[in-house]
């Protein structure tokens, strides 16, 4: 049992603090009378004054810098109010606002959170480890990024810190992980992005990134470590470009407790609002034609989920593969090509397959959209602005219930904006974005549009894998969870309603996703054998919600 903290060391660890909120008798007991003012605050009342404070902020820049600020200072706090106001500061603890808190970390920095795992300090990566705060000794989600491929905003070097700390904070906010148990990381390998180089200001190594031989040994050494100080610890990669992404999840997801939610979150959460989408429409996934314009590692991730949801449906694998169209920078996805990795080449289509077309060059997005029945359009390209009106208006004249989403981050990046989408088909598409954007207004009416937000599914992995004792993230596990959040879809019951819950709603569809999440892993033989009713007892046994207590 750890010695209980007294005096400063109490009053100033954000983790186990109450600040105004000590009562006296707790002030006399923990040497704290005479450091705080004389009146005793509720966490009620402490809530309701941080959220005062976070409005007179106008900017969202600035109201990170506030949550981020009382969350150093007090993390149950911190928690409460977003719990209390989740709809309105998600965005700011997340996308969008994230991105902007990337961009300019090095500007905006003010005391550590986490670990720096810089490449100069290779030989000490078990050190840097152990340096990892004393609240923090044991540790149920690490979340990991190389700040290489930050949301649609490319290389942001040691800036990408902002992603783990945003991300753990979701998890903890919706999913109900410890905070004292969460650990966000970057791995420091430098940066090719030329602006961070040249600034003074940059607090990261000021170094080109590191050849492949070396990042992935050093990658290597970082897994080995972690999987030796923390051994049952949750792994999260996040934003990595898709170059290193694919072979770091091959390489460990069958050592070690991991995923990547690039890849595999974006794609559960994507069929989910499908799954959605698809009963509104009335007609089941394996009946579209679906095109993905981006071929990156969050694209081809969620067409492997599409592919096993319509496998699951009925179909065999050559006939998926048949009614799946990926468009990269390039053109369409064709076998004929050279540049393709290997999960891209699962979905490129046979050369001859546009032969008829008269085309001078590669098949474009509009090309495929003017020739195949298409009923499904997925974006993950950050092109701007790439759904244009000419290729919208062609695809909703040829399906009765266009299924639209455009889901590349950050908001700037988007293929298109949902009010343009409505326009285009005159309120008949069925909308799923990536960041958040403004409701629709038609006919005088506001609908919410959904937001493919991760946070819809890894939280809920978490609090799954911690609650189980899971010592694997498999394939049918992220399924599963798409599954269960699909089936939560409020469209299911009014059509004119979004794809998916509402924020307010989501910690609660997290405790029941955990629920089938534990449920397969017992079934998958990579969690202890339970129960129905056991699991959803070790749910919330350590579901950790913000409350002080007792001391």
């Amino acid at each position: 049992m750890a010695e209980q903290k007294t005096g400063q060391a109490l009053l100033f660890d954000a983790l186990t603090t109450k600040g105004t909120a000590f009562t006296h008798a707790e002030r006399r007991k923990y040497g704290l009378l005479g450091l705080l003012p004389t009146a005793e605050k509720t966490l009620e009342e402490q809530a309701e004054h941080s959220w005062h404070e976070f409005s007179t902020r106008r900017e969202g820049l600035d109201q990170h810098i506030y949550l981020r600020a009382l969350q150093d200072r007090n993390e149950t706090l911190f928690y409460r109010v977003l719990r209390d106001h989740i709809a309105e500061t998600m965005p700011i603890v997340y996308t969008p606002t994230v991105g902007e808190a990337c961009q300019r970390f090095s500007e905006i920095y003010r005391r550590p959170r986490g670990l720096f795992v810089s490449y100069p300090d290779r030989e000490c990566i078990r050190e840097v480890l152990r340096n990892r705060p004393t609240g923090r000794r044991d540790v149920d989600v690490i979340v990991v990024t190389d700040g290489q491929r930050i949301l649609g905003l490319g290389d942001q070097g040691i800036g990408g810190m902002g992603i783990p700390i945003g991300k753990l904070s979701l998890y903890t906010l919706i999913g109900g992980i410890n905070p004292a148990r969460t650990l966000p990381i970057v791995l420091d390998v430098g940066t090719d992005n030329v602006e961070l180089l040249e600034d003074p200001q940059y607090l990261g190594w000021r170094h080109r990134r590191i050849s492949d031989d070396e990042y992935y040994a050093f990658i290597d050494e970082f897994v080995t470590a972690v999987h030796e100080e923390l051994p049952d610890v949750l792994l999260q990669w996040e934003d990595f470009a898709t170059a290193h992404a694919e072979p770091i999840l091959e390489r460990y997801r069958d050592k070690l407790l991991t995923f990547n939610d690039d890849i595999q979150g974006t794609a559960a959460v994507a069929l989910g609002a499908l799954h959605g989408a698809a009963n509104v429409a009335g007609r089941p996934l394996s009946q579209q034609q679906v095109v993905m314009l981006g071929a990156g590692s969050a694209g081809i991730g969620v067409l492997n989920m599409v592919k096993r949801e319509m496998v699951a449906q009925g179909l065999s694998e050559a006939e998926v593969l048949s009614r799946i169209w990926v468009v990269d920078v390039v053109g369409l996805l064709t076998d004929d090509r050279t540049d393709l990795s290997e999960g891209q080449r699962v979905f490129a289509k046979p050369a001859g397959v546009v032969g008829d077309w008269g085309l001078s060059g590669p098949a474009q997005l509009s090309d495929v959209v003017h020739h195949v029945d298409v009923g499904v359009l997925l974006g993950l390209s950050t092109a701007t602005g790439a759904f244009t009106e000419e290729i919208v208006r062609e695809m909703a004249a040829k399906t009765e219930r266009p299924i639209i989403f455009p889901l590349s981050n950050p908001t700037s990046r988007a293929e298109a904006h949902p009010a343009e989408l409505d326009q285009w088909t005159d309120g008949r598409a069925l909308i799923a974005t990536g960041s958040p954007f403004a409701p629709l207004r038609r006919n005088g009416v506001e609908r919410p549009v959904a937001q493919c937000n991760n946070a819809y599914i890894f939280p809920a992995m978490g609090l799954a894998v911690t609650a189980a004792q899971a010592t694997r993230v498999t394939d049918e596990m992220m399924r599963v969870a798409a599954a269960s959040l699909g089936d939560a879809s409020p469209a299911l019951t009014d059509p004119n309603a979004p794809l998916l819950p509402a924020w307010t709603e989501v910690p609660d569809i997290a405790v029941r996703i955990a629920l089938a999440v534990g449920r397969q892993a017992v079934a998958d033989g990579v969690a202890p054998k339970r129960s129905d009713e056991e699991l959803a007892a070790r749910i919330d046994e350590v579901r950790w919600i913000p409350e002080y207590p007792p001391i």
